[in-house]
Order: structure tokens, then C-alpha cells, then sequence
């Protein structure tokens, strides 16, 4: 396992350049702001206006973000096809579309073009494919996970030289390797941004941040309009933009939020908790999900009425709870366990009931072959960080996790439903118990064989941790919180691959028969930036479908 060299205390800020952005961040140069925030020069497309273009599929929907590199005077447009869709302004500002296409061809390869309102191409064409229909068999399905790509942009200066998180170019690269493989789908599970707003750690826990403080948020005022607008935009946009660019355009693309995407690191005090997140925070993290990435499209297997699904401004897209079908091969069920996480004791929860109920239907249908529980906090290993499934954390004295000395403010509830999802995750006849996490900085792969009571030897859960793709030099585990990853005391886990602080991601294959699994690491302490294009596996598994 790595470990890393040093602790960059350095705060740093990237946006987009203006008059407001100069009022409100007037401190910073604006040309390293421009620089950090601009997106990456597309392979052989051209990308004409666009900063940046992130899909979101089913089988007959598109649903597309971009941005451009200046407001739009009218409203642009969408052409899939024949058919024009008109956009929809997501900021007030006119830099931010949003476009949704619906009732088109399952499993069809459909040709997009972007066009302003007097006709003229904004961008060059390119393709994008719908999911097969639900009852549609295909025989091959490739998805891509990882985690952490966000981050305002550190730098790099050769082998073991670095401070902050990776520069968005190495992630952007990490990025452009994984699609090198041509997954028909990526899920880029939580962290996109990291602004927190409040401090966890200190004399002045529970106060103000440097971030926090740098943006001159008006926390009694709106999100979108005037500085608050501004500063969300600087702040969030040099995180996605020039990591992702127009680079999926053809690659559908499902972001799960977790704790930093709300603007607060999951923690608390004996003063404040950051969960439940507070009112401006969550009108910060819907803001930031609506103008850079898709919301989740509805699909008729899940309810329409889940928390944070279906809400006026959002129409029939779910924000925390998405699914990704495929056919009958697979189904992919992503949930937040912050937005709906609440603090009742034995009673308490990540995920809404209702949500539980979703999922544990979900898990006992037979309507696929492949079903994996994708949630944005990782199962199977512990970093003894408060808002955890698990009660473990550090012993400082015997540098291990432990569950003798109490975890302040852990909740047993969020436990007992750890436990009945790992029951109805195990109790699958036929087909393989699979989880991949975000959240968690490290690439590991395990089998759990107990949760608690819940005995798991006959069907163990194969447990996955994606890879983190932008992770700080100070957001390591063994560094931030003075241990590694570590199966907690409350389950079993036969490790495969312990956890490792590299940066990386994980390819999953599903077949008719089996689910391949392919993990790559990088190591930014040991390895040149030029290895990355030629990153092959370091660990490959194959899991058999039972029967």
C-alpha cells in the first residue's frame, strides 16, 4: 500500500473569469482560474462552442448537459434525428442547457448535433446510443465505475512530486484510458466536487472554512442569481469541466452524489452535524447536479414517487435514485445515502424506507440476470469516519479499528439496514451478490461471508471499491485519518485485493454466464504520467452465475 509523502495545506481556488467572478474572488489570478477551468481539447471532434457535454441514456430518453463557452442569446437546440428538442436554461445566465429527448428507438445508435436558434452548428455531430429495450437480450454489457474525481485542480511535477489533488489533465487522462475500452456506460460514483463549507477538525470545528469563507456565500439568499451564482459556478466548474469535457459525449454517463457533492464532508461535533444537510447546502448540491450532470431518467421498475424524485422543477428525473437497465443482462441500482440519511438511534436510516423497499424488491425480481447494488458509501471495509455503515473506528494507540471505544454520534440504525440489505443481497438464488461502492479512496475487491448475524458462506457477497480518479494527497485514508481501509469487526471479508491508495477504476463485463471484473490502478508515488496509456489490469476476476 502506498503512502503518501506530504500534507499540501495550500488553498486554492479555479473559476471562470468575468466581472462578478473578479468582485467576488477578486484575490486570485484570473488567468490560472480560466486555465484550470478549461476543458480538455477533444480527440478528433470539434467541439465548436461547447465547454462541455455529459449524456445520460435509458432506452428510449436522452437526457444531455452542456455548457458553452458564453451565454446563449435564444434557445439553442437539440437535434436527434430528424427531431428537434429544444433546451431548457438550467442557470440564469444562459451558459447552462439542458436537453431531453424522449420516445426514441430502444438499442438505436442515434446522430446529435447542437444547433443555436438562427441553425447554426454549435458543435460538430456525434453519436450516442439507447439501452436496449427491457426485454431486449443482449449478450454483452460493459460499465465503467469509479469514484472522487473531483477537486480543484493541485499540480504535478513529475514522479512523487505533487501537492493538492491530482491536475484535472491526469484526471482527465486516467478518464480518457478507461474509455479506451469502450464501455457502453460509465457510473461516476460520488465526490465530483470538493468545496466544503464547514470545518471539522480544530479549534474552529464547526465554523467556517477557508472555502467557505473565499466564496462570501449569502447563506439567506438563493443559490441561483447575482454573487451566490457566481461563486457556486467558480467553485464547482474548474471540478467537472476540464475533467470531463465533451470526452463522454458518446459514452452515457450515471453521477451519484455523496457527502462533498452536498458541500460538506460527512462529520460532526458536539455543536453541529453536517448531516442532515442544511437548507443552502442542498440547494447548493441540486444546483451543482443541474447544471454539469444528468439527473436519473425514470424507469417503470422504480417508484416514481421516491424522495428527491419527480420534484417540480425537475419533472419525472430522480436526483439520488437512478437505475441503469440493460436488457434482461443487467440492472444497476444506484442510491445516495446522504440525502435522505437521518439520526434516530436503532431507528435510523441512510436511505428513505421507501427507498429500502424499492431496493429490496429490485434484489428479489427475477426480471434480469446481473443485479448490482451500486450505493455512494462503500460495503465491506471501514476508515472509522463517523458516517459510516460501521461503528469501527481508530484506536490511536494500537493504530487499528476497533468497535471497543464508542464511535461519537454513529447510529446503529444505519447498521440494521446494512443488515437487511446484505441478507437480501445474499439471498439471491441465481445470480451473483455484487456490490460496488464509491465514497471510499482506494481500489480493493473482497467476498464477505457474514454481515453481523446474517450468514452469507453459501452465496458470499463479492464487495467492489471502484477506484478513486482525483483523490488529494490528504484524502488517502492512511493519511487523513491515520489508517487504511479495513474490514470492520462487524462482518467477514476474504480480501482479494486489500484496499490500495492508488488512483484507478474498475470495467465490469456482464455476460449471460458470468460478470467479469477488471481493476486498474496508476501509482502517482512510483509510475510516470505517460504509463497511464498503457494501463492494463492488475487484478481480473471472473464470478460464474450460479447454475
Amino acid at each position: 500500500m502506498s503512502r503518501r509523502r506530504s500534507v499540501d495545506r495550500r488553498q486554492f481556488l479555479a473559476g471562470s473569469a468575468g466581472a462578478m467572478g473578479a468582485a467576488v474572488f477578486g484575490r486570485l489570478p484570473l488567468g490560472a482560474m480560466v486555465e484550470q477551468g478549461a476543458p480538455p481539447a477533444p480527440q478528433g471532434w470539434d467541439p465548436g462552442r461547447v465547454r462541455h457535454l455529459l449524456p445520460g441514456v435509458s432506452d428510449t430518453r436522452i437526457l444531455l448537459k452542456a455548457s458553452f463557452d458564453g451565454p446563449l442569446p435564444d434557445t439553442p437546440v437539440l437535434r436527434v434525428g430528424a427531431t428537434d428538442v429544444p433546451g431548457r436554461m438550467t442557470d440564469t445566465a444562459g451558459e447552462y442547457w439542458l436537453f431531453h429527448a424522449t420516445g426514441l428507438e430502444p438499442g438505436g445508435r442515434h446522430t446529435l448535433s447542437l444547433h443555436g436558434a438562427d441553425g447554426a452548428a454549435l458543435c460538430e455531430p456525434w453519436p450516442l446510443s439507447t439501452f436496449p429495450a427491457p426485454d431486449a437480450s443482449p449478450e454483452r454489457f460493459r460499465m465503467l465505475f469509479f469514484t472522487c474525481a473531483g477537486g480543484p485542480g493541485g499540480t504535478y511535477e513529475g514522479i512523487g512530486r505533487r501537492s493538492g489533488f491530482l491536475p484535472t489533465a491526469i484526471r482527465n487522462r486516467l478518464l480518457r484510458r478507461a474509455l479506451s475500452f469502450e464501455p457502453d456506460a460509465a457510473v461516476a460514483n460520488g465526490d465530483h466536487i470538493y468545496w466544503d463549507l464547514h470545518t471539522w477538525q480544530g479549534e474552529n470545528a464547526g465554523q467556517l472554512s477557508p472555502s467557505g469563507r473565499t466564496s462570501n456565500f449569502d447563506f439567506s439568499a438563493t443559490v441561483l442569481g447575482a454573487s451566490n451564482e457566481t461563486a457556486m459556478k467558480a467553485a464547482a466548474g474548474p471540478q467537472i469541466v476540464p475533467v470531463y469535457g465533451a470526452d463522454f459525449r458518446s459514452t452515457p454517463v450515471f453521477f451519484l452524489q455523496d457527502d462533498h457533492d452536498h458541500w460538506e464532508n460527512d462529520a460532526v461535533t458536539d455543536d453541529i452535524a453536517s448531516f442532515p444537510i442544511p437548507w443552502f447546502q442542498l440547494q447548493l448540491a441540486r444546483a451543482t447536479q443541474h447544471l454539469y450532470y444528468p439527473e436519473f431518467l425514470p424507469d417503470p421498475g422504480r417508484p416514481a414517487g421516491l424522495p428527491w424524485s419527480s420534484a417540480g422543477d425537475r419533472g419525472d428525473l430522480s436526483e439520488s435514485f437512478g437505475t441503469v437497465r440493460y436488457g434482461d443482462l443487467a440492472e444497476v441500482l444506484l442510491y445516495d445515502v446522504r440525502r435522505t440519511l437521518s439520526l434516530a438511534g436503532r431507528n435510523a436510516v441512510f436511505v428513505d424506507a421507501q427507498v429500502e423497499r424499492w431496493l429490496l424488491d429490485r434484489t428479489a425480481s427475477s426480471e434480469v440476470r446481473h443485479l448490482v447494488h451500486a450505493p455512494s458509501n462503500p460495503f465491506g471495509w471501514s476508515a472509522g469516519k463517523w458516517g459510516e455503515w460501521y461503528p469501527d473506528i481508530l484506536d490511536r494507540e494500537q493504530g487499528a479499528l476497533t468497535t471497543a471505544i464508542e464511535k461519537p454520534y454513529w447510529q446503529e440504525g444505519w447498521l440494521r439496514q446494512h443488515d437487511r440489505l446484505a441478507r437480501a443481497i445474499g439471498a439471491q438464488p441465481d445470480r451473483i451478490p455484487l456490490v460496488i461502492s464509491g465514497d471510499l479512496h482506494a481500489i480493493g475487491t473482497g467476498r464477505i461471508h457474514r454481515a453481523g448475524g446474517v450468514d452469507l458462506a453459501a452465496r458470499p457477497i463479492t464487495a467492489v471499491l471502484s477506484g478513486p480518479v482525483g483523490t488529494s494527497v490528504r484524502g488517502f485514508p492512511s493519511v487523513v485519518r491515520g489508517i487504511g481501509a479495513s474490514p470492520p469487526d462487524h462482518l467477514d471479508v476474504e480480501e482479494s485485493v486489500a484496499p490500495i491508495e492508488d488512483h484507478g477504476f474498475t470495467l465490469c463485463d456482464f455476460l449471460p454466464d458470468r460478470i467479469a471484473l477488471r481493476q486498474f490502478r496508476w501509482d502517482v508515488d512510483r509510475q510516470p504520467v505517460e504509463a497511464i496509456d498503457r494501463l492494463d489490469p492488475f487484478y481480473t476476476t471472473e464470478l460464474p452465475r450460479p447454475g
